[in-house]
């Protein structure tokens, strides 16, 4: 149990520190040039780990790293980032948050698991609390900003549990699987950046160290944390942590900017976090005689879970034959 609270807190810091992204971007980095951002957040801090752990991918890790690197960086990035400036009020926060209700749905065609029901709770509770923190009245519904922040979160969910069903190679560390990530990412919103914003802009002494935040610790450092949660915990209770992100930026708001929080949104707050601490509550165990044998995973492949002993066999075993008469 000690350990399980401590790989659900590592986790939980992920979306922690992603929240901190919406004000270091909005009182240090150039206004108008999203996509730079996010290159220079994923290609600089995956080149870096990649330097410091010197592990490649090989074999099929070629096309996995990329196809995850999309999902989770490539992807996700650009559309959360026009869905940020098409959905005022705190709208694409939402749809993010609705991220774990795909990740339920995933595990069970993916990874042939059932979230349990506190997770599945967690998973319905939880945006809502987020809704009641960050909407705000008017909240506008742009159809392309609603695609795109629905497009987002079903590559970041979809990347979440295709990294679960992979996990990594034998002897490769997180540091490493996250460079990969972030370099095969970084390497896709390149010509993006290019091609939509132009050249890239040159950062000034705030921009740098803002840079230098979302780099290190917000990319580098986060996404570690949150690919090692996901191959230790259940997806779907990773998923609803997810939440956090959103919370934290407008507790940050309320704090550094003096944006007031008013009674609903703090009940929201309130709803939000116990939706979440539910959620890492351990479901019934699965196995159940009612339901017949179930699968569990081992190296990545599924195999009936070990029946339970006859209690009458052992006593049927025992038996002395009976001689044949003779």
């Amino acid at each position: 149990m000690h350990r399980r609270s401590i790989d659900v807190a590592l986790t939980a810091a992920a979306p922690i520190i992603w929240g901190t992204t919406y004000l270091v971007t909005a009182e240090l980095l150039p206004a108008d040039r999203p996509l730079w951002s996010g290159a220079y957040r994923a290609l600089p801090a995956g080149l870096l780990l990649l330097a410091l752990t010197r592990r490649r991918p090989r074999g099929a890790w070629w096309w996995r790293a990329a196809l995850l690197g999309a999902l989770n960086i490539g992807a996700f990035f650009p559309l959360l980032f026009v869905a940020a400036y098409r959905l005022p009020g705190g709208t694409a926060a939402v749809l993010g948050a609705a991220q774990p209700l795909l990740v339920a749905a995933l595990t069970v065609a993916v990874l042939r698991e059932r979230p349990g029901r506190p997770a599945l709770f967690a998973a319905l509770v939880a945006p809502l609390g987020v809704a009641l923190v960050v909407l705000r009245p008017g909240a506008g519904l742009d159809p392309l900003g609603v695609a795109a922040g629905l497009a987002g979160t079903a590559a970041m969910a979809t990347g979440l549990v295709l990294t679960r069903r992979w996990g990594r190679p034998a002897g490769v560390g997180t540091l490493a699987g996250t460079s990969w990530q972030l370099v095969a990412g970084g390497l896709l919103i390149l010509p993006v950046a290019v091609a939509v914003e132009g050249a890239p802009p040159a950062p000034d002494g705030p921009a740098l160290l803002g840079y230098a935040w979302l780099g290190l610790i917000g990319t580098a450092l986060a996404y570690a944390l949150w690919f090692r949660g996901a191959a230790r915990l259940p997806v779907t209770r990773v998923s609803v942590l997810g939440a956090l992100s959103p919370l934290t930026a407008a507790a940050l708001g309320w704090l550094a900017l003096g944006q007031a929080l008013n009674p609903i949104q703090l009940v929201g707050f309130a709803v939000a976090v116990t939706a979440m601490v539910l959620g890492q509550l351990p479901g019934r165990p699965s196995g159940d005689p009612a339901t017949g044998p179930t699968l569990t995973r081992r190296a990545g492949v599924a195999t009936p879970a070990p029946r339970r002993p006859d209690p009458a066999a052992p006593r049927a075993a025992a038996r002395p034959r009976r001689r044949a008469a003779t």
